[in-house]
């Protein structure tokens, strides 16, 4: 069964999905990205790896792993015997295990020069929870702001605050940033919600070159479909993370007329 919302899928923004579709996703567009872009441009899957610590790790989703241990049974009806006082209980606190973040990038280059022409980011929760992921995010993010490459800037979660722009009051749980070298600070802002299709953008290349448009709705449809999602997702479930009200009534009106809930 195909994608049953018209737009983005709230489920697969799940952490138990969410990795995953940010792998495939990424290797789509790269995929769909290299025959159109030869021999001009080349297209390169990066990866950026960092150790987060401290109070930050403990939000990655990794499960707790608890060790009980039955009580000491004492026989308090037993005389002549010396009874050691009971231990002090020990607190349950957690500790600072660094934890390993790969995220992978695109970055369209310049065959014969190997310039980084565009950099393609697909965002993961870490670039956007509050913390050592969001501020390298943002400073590379600043980098390329201040270089002579185009961003492409992908936001497919509604949770955690977006990343800044300025001269936007709209709000929306999904947005799509073209950020073209020549028209900063000005840069195309596309904004969608649950109801929406995900929108076709251009992708910025040097002047003169035609441009490609990328349909990241079929591609992420695509995924969806090879990764077999709907066997994987319970749609008689609420996503995670939970809609809005509003987003909610919606989705469970859509999904009770596509019979997938009852």
């Amino acid at each position: 069964m195909p994608n049953p919302f018209p737009g983005m899928n709230p489920y697969l923004e799940s952490p138990d999905f969410w990795p995953q579709v940010h792998h495939l996703l990424i290797s789509s567009i790269f995929e769909s990205l290299v025959p159109q872009l030869l021999p001009r441009y080349i297209v390169d899957i990066e990866k950026r790896v960092y150790e987060i610590s401290g109070e930050n790790s403990l939000l990655v989703g990794i499960p707790d792993v608890t060790v009980q241990r039955s009580p000491i049974q004492t026989n308090p009806t037993s005389s002549n015997i010396a009874v050691a006082a009971p231990p002090v209980t020990a607190l349950k606190v957690r500790v600072p295990v660094p934890v390993e973040f790969r995220e992978a990038y695109l970055e369209v280059r310049d065959t014969e020069t190997r310039e980084v022409v565009t950099v393609i980011e697909v965002l993961s929760p870490a670039n956007k929870r509050p913390g050592k992921g969001r501020e390298m995010y943002e400073q590379k993010r600043e980098r390329v702001f201040g270089s002579r490459t185009h961003l492409v800037e992908i936001d497919l979660l509604r949770s955690y605050q977006p990343l800044p722009v300025f001269g936007n009051d709209i709000e929306a749980s999904y947005r799509i940033l073209v950020s073209r070298r020549d028209c900063r600070p000005m840069a195309d802002l596309y904004l969608f919600n649950l109801p929406d299709m995900i929108p076709q953008f251009p992708l910025p290349l040097r002047a003169g070159d035609v441009e490609p448009i990328v349909d990241l709705q079929a591609l992420l449809n695509t995924v969806y479909d090879r990764a077999a999602y709907d066997f994987r997702i319970d749609y008689t479930a609420e996503p995670v993370p939970p809609l809005s009200e509003p987003d909610a009534v919606w989705a469970d009106s859509l999904l009770r007329e596509r019979g997938l809930r009852g």
